[in-house]
């Protein structure tokens, strides 16, 4: 059978990605859409869209019924899940079969084996594939919970048994933080995979992880499409994935993919799929999960191999047997992939929504692929995960890759929303990255919060808030209607200078120029900088600073300059030169970090807390955050409630600091 029509059961980069291949093998596509996706790159690029009312996933892409209804009314003969959502409900997959479409995945029965951590578990245990210790812990009351940690042994990983990406999971090391971790990661999961049940593992100290990617088809052949390393992780999830391994040999590699082929064999596994191990220090790896989907960073086995997996699923759900390629493929080269958040590593990888006013990757020599589901003008919401795009670099080497795609992501221009671009980019350069000594605890060693920071220094910005102010008076002086080639602040003869305040990472900076017969004169900070300038547009500045000529790119979007160079790129806020007096803020004021829904509040008013206390619990983008106590204190006011929608800096508490008696007394 031959498709005509597919419909994709995902949004952003996915749906675009699964549209490209589907355009190149002549089949025609159907988006879904939810409210907050309207306006979605993916809605425009399907060649039909049906809306999914509502904007939580729960409502939206969530609901297999009104998915497979779209199906129906657009006559598409099958649905790509991608991956997340429905890709590996087994429930959506066999009533899929019920109405006549082709799910592009495995048969309900692997997806619940499978899609079960559990259950892989007892598979897999079954069928001589090592595997993590633990033990399953549902109906299991708190008492034995406790005991079954224990004999595990501290520290343990608590898991939900359902879904991927690390939703769901946490580490705990100690009895004492087992039931309100336990209580956390079922809420996670809950939400995000409608399934709250949780198992325990033993948390192995700095493993690397591991994956192989195989493709089977309805004709008894499987193979392996070699590994994966995904080890560089934030909150369990991966931020940078490649292949080759840096640490698998030959012997190795051709161990893991006869153990996933193995493992996949057990279930009998039909199309794309990842089996993903745990590799120790010592170099024995353990089954830790099999994705029954395309993963995330399949663009790396891609590259790697030239295999086009998409379409490898597409024509192994069409009935077809594995192409050749695929049965004798090889690899060439090294591939990296990052994966381009928005969410800040310098508080704690909180979310951050709004509007991207530019959103420009790459330049086209560069040969890097973007598969992204953002463009400029795109909104990043509260409701679904907060990836941006992931950027994919293939070279000869590992060295060259990583060189390519740090530079790729150091130049890009990213307005609008914070990222972690600069996190990224400072692993790629790490010497212990490329060195090759990575494993899941690398952020643990390295602090976030260090490298997410700006790549710009308080000098660097100087020069960008100079470029903002040239290029703020080309700006002005363009829409003059006497005198328009004479540049702003001119004068016949030496005066005081033009004075401009902005405020950026590094904290206010004052620019003043001026422009006479000598020619530019600068002062950055109250200090004076030898600078000529070279060519200026409310776009772009050439200036040379200190004897070095540098370009910079900038772009005001309200009362914000953002400004890129080599330097780094920066955020400048223009100050207005007769400030008013600032508003007044409740002493004590606990804000909201970001928008999104209030889980808990743990306090009333009038309790008294102590710093570092958990006060409320916010959910965004599928994840929980929580908000403590900055001091010790006494809660004055509640502003909110469980389920509310709060937004960024809206008061949630109001702690009152209560000073701690000494020994002597006041």
């Amino acid at each position: 059978m031959r498709f005509s029509k597919i419909l994709v059961a995902n949004r952003g980069e996915i749906a675009r990605r699964v549209f490209r291949t589907c355009r190149l093998m002549g089949i025609a596509t159907v988006a879904v859409y939810s409210d907050a996706d309207r306006h979605a790159p993916f809605v425009s690029e399907a060649d039909e869209a049906i809306e999914l009312p509502g904007a939580a996933p729960a409502d939206t892409y969530l609901r297999g019924d009104l998915v497979i209804d779209a199906a129906l009314k657009t006559g598409a003969q099958a649905i790509h899940p991608g991956y997340g959502f429905l890709a590996e409900n087994a429930a959506f997959a066999t009533a899929c079969a019920k109405a006549g479409i082709i799910f592009i995945g495995p048969s309900p029965e692997a997806i619940a084996s499978m899609g079960s951590k559990v259950e892989a578990r007892r598979l897999m245990l079954a069928a001589g594939i090592p595997v993590v210790p633990g033990e399953e812990i549902a109906g299991l009351d708190t008492a034995t919970v406790a005991t079954t940690a224990a004999r595990i042994g501290y520290p343990i990983l608590v898991k939900a048994s359902a879904g991927g990406g690390g939703k769901g999971m946490r580490i705990v090391r100690d009895a004492a933080e087992l039931e309100k971790s336990m209580a956390a990661a079922g809420r996670e999961a809950q939400s995000a995979f409608g399934d709250e049940t949780l198992f325990l593992e033993r948390y192995i100290e700095e493993p690397r992880h591991i994956e192989v990617q195989i493709l089977g088809d309805s004709f008894g052949t499987m193979v392996s499409l070699f590994e994966r390393e995904c080890s560089i992780q934030r909150r369990h999830q991966k931020i940078i994935e490649e292949s080759p391994s840096q640490v698998v040999d030959d012997v190795q590699r051709a161990a893991l993919g006869e153990t996933a082929v193995r493992a996949a064999e057990v279930v009998g596994y039909l199309g794309a799929g990842t089996v993903e191990f745990l590799l120790d220090p010592g170099g024995e790896f353990f089954f830790l999960e099999m994705n029954t989907r395309l993963q995330v960073e399949h663009p790396v086995t891609e590259l790697v191999t030239g295999i086009d997996l998409v379409r490898a699923q597409i024509r192994i759900a069409e009935g077809h047997p594995l192409d050749p390629e695929v049965i004798g493929a090889t690899t060439s080269g090294h591939a990296i992939e990052a994966r381009l958040y928005a969410e800040d590593p310098r508080h704690e990888f909180l979310p951050t929504t709004g509007t991207l006013h530019r959103f420009e990757l790459t330049e086209p020599e560069t040969s890097v692929r973007v598969d992204t589901g953002v463009e400029n003008g795109s909104e990043v919401s509260i409701h679904y995960d907060p990836l941006l795009a992931k950027l994919v670099v293939h070279a000869p080497t590992r060295d060259e890759a990583a060189g390519r795609l740090a530079a790729a992501l150091a130049r890009a221009q990213i307005h609008g929303l914070y990222t972690n671009r600069e996190l990224l980019v400072r692993i790629l350069r790490h010497p212990e990255f490329l060195a090759g000594r990575t494993d899941t605890h690398f952020l643990d060693r390295h602090d976030p919060a260090e490298l997410g920071a700006p790549l710009a220094d308080p000098a660097s910005e100087r020069m960008h808030a100079l470029a903002a102010a040239l290029a703020g008076q080309y700006d002005a002086r363009s829409g003059a209607t006497l005198l328009k080639t004479i540049p702003s602040g001119w004068r016949n003869s030496p005066s005081q200078l033009q004075n401009f305040s902005f405020r950026g990472q590094s904290g206010d900076i004052e620019v003043g120029y001026r422009f006479d017969r000598r020619g530019l004169s600068v002062c950055l900070s109250g200090e004076p900088v030898p600078a000529v300038l070279r060519s200026c547009s409310a776009a772009s500045v050439e200036i040379e600073i200190n004897g070095v000529l540098r370009a910079f790119a900038t772009h005001q979007n309200g009362e914000t300059w953002y400004v890129d160079s080599v330097l780094g790129h920066s955020a400048l806020l223009e100050l207005p030169r007769f400030p008013e007096a600032a508003a007044h803020e409740e002493p004590g004021s606990l804000l909201s970090p970001m928008p999104g829904r209030v889980v808990s509040v743990a306090v009333r008013e009038g309790d008294r807390v102590t710093q570092g206390e958990v006060l409320v619990v916010i959910e965004a983008m599928k994840m929980e955050h929580s908000v403590r106590a900055p001091t010790t204190g006494l809660i004055t006011s509640v502003r909110i409630e469980p389920e509310d929608q709060v937004l960024a800096d809206q008061i949630l508490i109001v702690v009152t600091t209560v000073e701690t008696p000494t020994e002597d007394g006041p």
